[in-house]
């Protein structure tokens, strides 16, 4: 797995592994879910705010809405790029975007959106800071 920051957008790249894939090798939908996820944990990291360091600041994100509209598959032994933004960054919640494809090709696009929790799981605001970096985006490319 390697990212690289083109266009503002965080693109992660992914190889299909076996057990991704059904019997005919190719990718099981849940899993562009996976990499969706993949993709936003990669995004924070490259904004210089890896999740193991919001959580030791008592902030949690839980996926609150998930939408992902399939337009083409994915099969193993693919590389998957999956470019990840943000697409509004709100006082208690974030909705990033992906835009998956294989080769050049859209295979998904979707979006998710999570809302900020503090340790006791209710809902908190989010962080100045953290706010601005999400609304700023990754530095480069």
């Amino acid at each position: 797995m390697s990212h690289e920051v083109r266009n503002g957008d965080v693109v992660t790249s992914l190889d299909v592994r076996y057990a991704e894939t059904d019997r005919q090798g190719v990718v099981y939908h849940a899993n562009f879910l996976v990499w969706m996820e993949i993709g936003r944990t990669t995004f924070l990291g490259a904004l210089g705010i890896p999740y193991q360091r919001l959580e030791e600041r008592g902030l949690l994100f839980s996926v609150s809405e998930a939408r992902c509209r399939y337009s083409g598959a994915a099969r193993y032994g693919d590389r998957v790029e999956v470019a990840t933004r943000v697409l509004e960054v709100r006082s208690r919640t974030v909705t990033f975007g992906y835009e998956l494809a294989v080769a050049g090709r859209a295979i998904a696009s979707g979006e998710t959106t999570l809302i900020a929790l503090d340790e006791g799981r209710r809902p908190r605001r989010i962080p100045d800071d953290v706010a601005a970096l999400l609304a700023s985006g990754p530095a480069g490319g």
